[in-house]
């Protein structure tokens, strides 16, 4: 049984939902945010102090893309799209996307309107990145002008990947910017067993601060 080192909607999400949407028993280790200042023996079990770390026999995985990708090849089923399959390149591409392109810049806008103390927090600089990462969500608006999900018909990891972007976006109040196709997109997400399931198992932990 695999095991989660988690926080409330952190990028560790990904994986808690992707363990939801494929059925797969699990252990959740909850912890507060950030770990590395509240939770500093978890440095033990990951140096880097960051979120998510998933435990799986020999398996250490830290990248939250990574362990879905992992999860999605080794557990089969509807998450995965494969080699031969014409849309594995879009697949590859959105999973990464979803962290590399959408989350990153949402981490400065994070840190510059809540985390940072109140001196050191600076609105342009979040007002900088909220704007890249609505440039960059003209991707994903672009893809679902002609279908549902993002890539192979159906729903798959890769809508994990950007989904959690997507529910970043409404922790920091940016969904508000969203395009119709991406705020329709967001509403059929939460809608799934699997990102309620998720939620749900990851409610005894009281809201973190930075959502606050």
């Amino acid at each position: 049984m695999p095991t989660l080192y988690h926080c409330a909607d952190a990028r560790s999400f990904r994986v808690l939902w992707a363990l939801e949407e494929l059925g797969v028993p699990y252990e959740l280790k909850l912890l507060p945010f950030p770990p590395r200042v509240r939770a500093p023996d978890y440095l033990a079990e990951n140096p880097l102090g960051t979120i998510p770390l998933l435990v799986d026999g020999a398996t250490r995985m830290t990248e939250s893309s990574a362990i879905v990708q992992y999860l999605a090849v080794k557990h089969g089923g509807p998450l995965l799209v494969s080699p031969d399959d014409p849309a594995y390149g879009a697949w590859l591409n959105w999973l990464y996307l979803g962290e590399a392109t959408l989350t990153f810049p949402q981490t400065l806008v994070l840190r510059y309107t809540r985390l940072e103390p109140r001196e050191r927090r600076n609105p342009q600089v979040a007002e900088d990145y909220s704007r890249w990462f609505m440039a960059r969500l003209r991707a994903v608006d672009t893809a679902l002008q002609t279908a549902e999900h993002l890539c192979a018909g159906r729903f798959t990891a890769a809508d994990i990947s950007v989904g959690y972007a997507l529910l970043l976006a409404q922790t920091l109040g940016l969904h508000e910017r969203f395009s119709p196709a991406v705020a329709a997109y967001w509403a059929r997400l939460q809608e799934r067993d699997g990102f309620k399931g998720a939620k749900a198992a990851q409610a005894s932990e009281a809201v973190p601060d930075w959502q606050a």
